[in-house]
């Protein structure tokens, strides 16, 4: 399963960048792991090596939200994965799309709620904070606060009550108040 030509190498980076843009959704290292082992098509050191050589050549950039670092594709992956996609092979992706297809709700059910936040200055934090569904913000919502301590009590309250919070502020803004 090692690779040794060029052009397979080249067509295993392509997979990745397939893989994120056709999932629609930044992923972590585990949720893409998940789905290159389970499709059984490039072995997990490969996979490794693939991502940190994408990285570097700017295909791929990886930002840390919820304590958690997502690889994202960018612009110049996006252009590179267009003009080299005949290069995967068709039962390739096709796999691939199915596997997605039957098993992207679990790939991504712990993605939909996400809280993050960044200092400022000693004494200003913004908090973000985002509930994700079928890949659009149903909210996104930025709060300044003036502690660490204040801006993780938020983030650690958004996770467990997402879903009962974003009902209330609905419910408060569309409240007529007359």
């Amino acid at each position: 399963m090692f690779e040794n030509s060029s052009e397979e190498l080249a067509s295993h980076k392509l997979l990745i960048l397939y893989i994120l843009n056709k999932i629609k959704m930044d992923l972590t290292n585990s949720q893409i792991t998940q789905v290159v082992l389970e499709t059984e098509m490039i072995n997990y050191f490969s996979l490794q090596q693939f991502l940190s050589q994408l990285m570097e050549s700017k295909f791929l950039a990886t930002y840390k939200d919820s304590d958690r670092e997502y690889y994202s594709l960018t612009q110049r992956g996006l252009e590179i994965l267009e003009y080299f996609l005949s290069r995967i092979p068709q039962d390739i992706t096709k796999k691939v799309d199915e596997y997605i297809l039957n098993n992207k709700e679990s790939l991504l059910s712990d993605t939909q709620v996400k809280s993050s936040f960044v200092k400022q200055s000693d004494h200003e934090f913004i908090v973000n904070l985002r509930v994700i569904e079928n890949q659009s913000n149903l909210i996104d919502l930025n709060l300044n606060v003036s502690s660490e301590k204040q801006a993780n009590l938020i983030c650690n309250n958004w996770k467990k009550n997402a879903s009962y919070m974003y009902a209330e502020v609905i419910d408060l803004l569309i409240r007529d108040s007359h």
